[in-house]
C-alpha cells in the first residue's frame, strides 16, 4: 500500500503536466481558427458543448467509482482500500480537472448562454452524487459483507438509470447537441463497463459456502499433543500410536468466487469424504490450494477460499499443514505473498489449534519452508516432515516454473544433520512440495524401458502426452537427499492427472492418489 501513496504526487503532476500541453495547444488551434466569423463562434459552441458534457460525464462516472470501490467495505476497510486503488482516483480526477479548465478556458474567450445553466446543473449533480455516495455508504455498513455487495449493485444500478434519465431528458438544456451517437465509443464503453464490473466482482470476497462449512461434522480421531517451538519455528507432534497416519491433498483448486461455488462445494465434499473414510492424523496440503487466475476461475480471490479452508479444516478437527503451489499467490491475486502469509499465521496453531503454519520462518528462498517433527512417547524422533517451497515462475515466460533453490537445499541438509547429531542416529525424514523434481521424469522414464533402476508401487501419469510438468532448472535436492540417506519419500502435486508411486535410488517418489495397481 505505500508503494501507492508514494507514487501518487508523481501520477497528479505528470497528468497535470499533459493537461496544460492539451490546453495549449486548444489556445493555438483556437487562435488560428478565431476569424469572428459564424463558423468560427459555431466551432467554439461545439467545443464548448463537448467539454460541457465531459465535464459532466467524468465527475458522474467519478462518483460511480467511489460506489463501486468503497461501498462494500468494513469502516475500517475504506481508507485501506482508497489507497489500494488510488491511481484509479487520481486518473479519474485529473479528468475531472482537465475538463473544467477546458471549460474555463472556453467561458473566458466566448459568451456561451448555456454558461449559467451549466454551473447549475453542475452543482446539484456534485451535491446529489455527494448525497448519494455517503447514503450509500452508511446503508452498506449496517449489514454484513455478502449483503452489502447485494446493496452496492442495487445502488449502482439505480445511479446508473438516474444518470441515463438526466442525459436523455434535462442535460439538453446546456448542450446545443445533446447526444452524438458514436457506435464505437458506445461499444467501447459498454465493454469498460462490463470489463471493470467483471473485474471488481471478481475480487469481492464470497462466503456462499460458509454455511455448508458451518455443517461438517467433526472427525473422531484420536488427538495427539502438538507443541510449537516460538526460536525455531518448528512443530513437535508427540504420539503414542504405532502407525500414524498422514493423508496428502494437492491442487484443490478454491475458487472462491459464486461462479465456482458449485466445484468449490464440490472440492470440500470430496475432501471431507476422503479424511472421513481414512481418518489421517496429519494432513498436508501440497499447494495451488486456491486458483485465483482470472478468466479461467473467475476469481482474483485468494483471501475467502483460505480462510474457508482454514474455518473446514477446523470443523474437521483434523491437523494439517501447508506447502505454497504456484497459484496460490498468483501475481495478479487479490493478496501478495506477504498478506497470505500474515493470513495464514493468523489462522495457524495459536488460534486454530490445528493449522501447522510457522510464525517463524527461516531466512531463505520460498515462502514457507518449515519441519514438523513427529515423536513418540519418550520423545525419540519418529520422522521429520520437511515441508519445502518449490516456488512459482522464474519470471522468463509463462508457465516457465521456479524450482527448489540452493539455499533451501542447504538448509535442509543442515537440519537433517544436526537431527542427526541429536538422535545419534541417522533420522528418517519425508519431503514434501508442490512441483516436481526433475528426477520424476527421469525415474518414469527409466521404468517404462523397464529398468531394474526402478521400483514401481502404483498409479499411471494421466496427464495429456505423459506430461510430467517440472521446471527447467535442475535442482540439487534430490541428489543430496540421495548423499544424506534420511529421506525415504518425497511427495509433490502439480500435475493433476498423474498419481505414479516409484522409487528411484532409494527414495519413494509419489503423487497422490488412489493406490491401484497396473493390470
Amino acid at each position: 500500500m505505500s508503494a501507492f501513496c508514494y507514487q501518487s504526487p508523481s501520477y497528479i503532476i505528470l497528468l497535470l503536466l499533459i493537461t496544460i500541453i492539451l490546453i495549449k495547444k486548444l489556445k493555438q488551434k483556437i487562435k488560428t481558427n478565431i476569424i469572428y466569423s459564424v463558423e468560427s463562434y459555431d466551432y467554439l459552441q461545439e467545443l464548448s458543448d463537448k467539454y460541457h458534457k465531459k465535464t459532466i460525464n467524468s465527475i458522474i462516472l467519478g462518483i460511480s467509482i467511489f460506489i463501486l470501490l468503497t461501498s462494500n467495505f468494513r469502516p475500517y476497510e475504506i481508507i485501506n482500500k482508497f489507497m489500494y486503488n488510488i491511481t484509479i482516483y487520481e486518473v479519474t480526477l485529473i479528468c475531472i480537472i482537465k475538463n473544467i479548465l477546458f471549460n474555463k478556458y472556453l467561458s473566458s474567450i466566448m459568451d456561451n448562454k448555456y454558461e449559467k445553466e451549466y454551473k447549475k446543473q453542475l452543482i446539484k449533480i456534485i451535491t446529489f452524487g455527494t448525497i448519494y455516495f455517503i447514503i450509500t455508504l452508511l446503508i452498506s455498513t449496517l449489514f454484513n459483507k455478502d449483503t452489502r455487495f447485494y446493496i452496492l449493485i442495487i445502488s449502482v444500478i439505480i445511479y446508473t438509470l438516474t444518470y441515463i434519465y438526466y442525459i436523455l431528458k434535462i442535460r439538453k438544456n446546456i448542450v446545443t447537441k445533446n447526444i452524438n451517437l458514436n457506435k464505437k465509443r458506445l461499444l467501447s464503453v459498454t465493454l469498460s463497463i462490463i470489463i471493470f464490473s467483471l473485474f471488481t466482482y471478481m475480487n469481492v470476497d464470497s462466503w456462499l459456502l460458509q454455511p455448508y462449512i458451518n455443517s461438517i461434522p467433526t472427525v473422531d480421531i484420536k488427538q495427539d499433543t502438538i507443541t510449537y517451538n516460538d526460536e525455531t519455528g518448528i512443530y513437535t507432534i508427540q504420539t503414542e500410536k504405532q502407525n500414524f497416519k498422514i493423508l496428502q491433498l494437492t491442487d484443490i483448486h478454491l475458487g472462491g468466487s459464486s461462479f465456482s461455488l458449485t466445484k468449490d462445494k464440490k472440492a470440500l465434499y470430496s475432501v471431507y469424504t476422503l479424511i472421513e473414510n481414512t481418518k489421517p492424523d496429519l494432513v498436508i496440503v501440497t499447494g495451488d490450494l486456491v486458483f485465483p487466475v482470472g478468466m479461467m476461475s473467475l476469481s482474483f480471490n485468494n483471501n475467502a477460499p483460505i480462510m474457508e479452508f482454514a474455518s473446514f479444516m477446523r470443523n474437521i478437527g483434523v491437523p494439517w499443514a501447508f506447502a505454497y503451489g504456484n497459484h496460490d499467490t498468483e501475481d495478479y491475486a487479490k493478496l501478495t505473498d506477504r498478506e497470505v502469509n500474515s493470513l495464514l499465521k493468523s489462522l495457524s496453531y495459536k488460534n486454530s489449534k490445528n493449522l501447522l503454519y510457522p510464525y517463524t520462518q527461516p531466512n531463505i528462498t520460498g515462502r514457507n519452508n518449515q519441519i514438523i517433527e513427529l515423536r513418540d512417547k519418550n520423545n525419540k524422533l519418529i520422522q521429520a516432515l520437511f515441508i519445502l517451497d518449490s516456488n512459482s515462475y522464474t519470471g522468463n515466460g509463462l508457465n516457465d516454473y521456479d524450482y527448489i533453490h540452493d539455499d533451501q537445499v542447504e538448509w535442509y541438509e543442515n537440519n537433517i544433520k544436526k537431527l542427526n547429531e541429536q538422535e545419534r542416529e541417522k533420522v528418517q525424514s519425508l519431503l514434501f512440495f508442490h512441483i516436481p523434481i526433475e528426477e520424476y521424469k527421469i525415474a518414469y522414464e527409466l521404468y517404462k524401458q523397464g529398468s531394474n533402476e526402478i521400483t514401481y508401487h502404483f498409479g499411471t501419469i494421466g496427464e495429456k502426452n505423459e506430461a510430467i510438468c517440472t521446471s527447467n532448472y535442475q535442482s540439487k535436492l534430490f541428489e543430496k537427499a540421495v548423499e544424506l540417506e534420511s529421506t525415504k519419500g518425497i511427495f509433490c502435486g502439480h500435475d493433476h492427472l498423474n498419481n505414479i508411486s516409484l522409487t528411484y535410488n532409494g527414495i519413494r517418489l509419489t503423487y497422490p492418489g488412489i493406490e491401484t495397481k497396473k493390470e
